[in-house]
């Protein structure tokens, strides 16, 4: 995790750029009021801690918030039948899945156009909400299902030792996405796994498949490759050639296809490690040496909160960096409608996004303000050391009224 973190560094430090000034946006939030007592830090940001009901926020906010949210988290409520310190968590199955999926369109609303939604989910309601929001917002703007290892002990009273959740992620326009989301750092697991066999001088690659399923392949995708030392390749049953024969012909000519040490094996592609662009493609599976478990997260917030953690199963902040890092760059606004401690604001400072958090619990003031309050004071928890946290920036408490 430490070389993931380590890329944040020199993004922590270009949080000082120029923000939007609030005197020019204020008037726009229609019955949302300043809070000066709760508001700390210049004023002149463009974060925003927001107390009430998040649709209503949503909705006063909306003239300045459209088209601006390059990343939104959502963690609701999971529906788990029980009653936690500041949520009532046992709404109906019908209740939970309307009320979360009007937010989501509401959200929607709000994305820029390479933006992208991230959605926190266990299993009860995952496969549920996945159809629903494939019908409010598009399926074909689904990017991924995030698996994430949110504990690693054992329950041993259960039939099964449940040691994940879901993160559903969709963007608003998933070709502009691909495009600028951020990959992960290269750590040294990954970069063991390049090569330079042939010794090209482009340096070292590893080989990927040249062959893929054939479910929308077109006939120009099946042809016979001749491999250097004059073996015949046909792609196997159910499967194509990535490229039609043109395209492939023209790699081959590059030196881009790998055939083996002997020049007979089954066409490879080079995937060169100077291509990386942007970072390594993230995968679905994060783990909790990775990302933190929720019992970091009570445990960091119980070290900002002595006593009885506030939350019940807080959010790690390494988990909301690893998504505001691929979904946002510095300086982008990043939302999150379910603040709940304040996890999202928090990275977002520490990392140099700005950020609209709003809470409906007077836990807005007691704990996410009062959180942000640490952080901007240089609070040394969660990921402040990986990205050389050192304090500084500023919010504006609002209240719907």
């Amino acid at each position: 995790m430490m070389d993931e973190l380590n890329l944040h560094t020199e993004m922590a430090r270009e949080a000082a750029r120029p923000a939007l000034e609030v005197s020019s946006v204020r008037p726009v939030f229609a019955r949302l009021g300043p809070v000066k007592k709760l508001s700390y830090g210049p004023s002149n940001t463009g974060n925003f801690l927001v107390h009430g009901e998040n649709v209503s926020v949503m909705k006063s906010m909306n003239a300045w918030l459209s088209g601006r949210v390059k990343c939104a988290y959502l963690d609701p409520p999971y529906r788990t039948g029980e009653r936690f310190t500041h949520y009532d968590d046992d709404a109906t199955h019908e209740e939970w899945l309307r009320d979360v999926t009007a937010r989501v369109r509401h959200v929607w609303e709000l994305l820029a156009e390479d933006g992208s939604v991230w959605i926190s989910i266990d299993d009860r309601e995952v496969h549920y909400l996945k159809v629903a929001l494939d019908r409010v917002v598009g399926r074909e703007n689904f990017i991924t299902t995030i698996i994430w290892q949110q504990r690693t002990t054992r329950e041993n009273r259960k039939v099964f030792s449940n040691n994940h959740e879901y993160l559903l992620v969709y963007a608003k326009n998933p070709r502009r996405f691909s495009r600028t989301r951020n990959g992960l750092a290269l750590t040294d697991d990954i970069r063991g796994r390049y090569v330079n066999h042939d010794n090209d001088p482009r340096g070292l690659w590893q080989s990927v498949s040249a062959n893929v399923q054939a479910g929308h392949a077109v006939a120009s995708q099946f042809y016979t490759i001749t491999a250097p030392n004059g073996r015949k390749h046909v792609p196997p049953n159910g499967r194509c050639w990535v490229y039609n024969q043109c395209r492939m012909e023209l790699e081959i000519a590059q030196g881009n296809v790998w055939f083996g040490k002997d020049g007979n094996g089954v066409p490879r592609l080079k995937k060169f490690l100077s291509s990386g662009g942007r970072g390594v493609t993230p995968e679905t599976l994060w783990f909790a040496d990775d990302v933190g478990t929720n019992d970091h997260a009570k445990k960091h917030i119980h070290a900002m909160f002595p006593g009885d953690p506030p939350f019940d199963t807080p959010k790690p902040e390494a988990l909301i960096l690893r998504v505001l890092h691929i979904g946002s760059d510095p300086g982008d606004l990043v939302f999150d409608p379910y603040l709940g401690s304040g996890t999202t604001s928090a990275v977002a400072m520490k990392i140099g996004r700005r950020f609209v958090g709003i809470e409906s619990g007077e836990h807005a003031a007691s704990i996410a303000a009062a959180r942000m309050k640490m952080v901007i004071d240089g609070e040394c928890g969660g990921i402040s050391k990986d990205v050389d946290w050192q304090g500084g920036g500023g919010f504006d408490f609002l209240r719907y009224r």
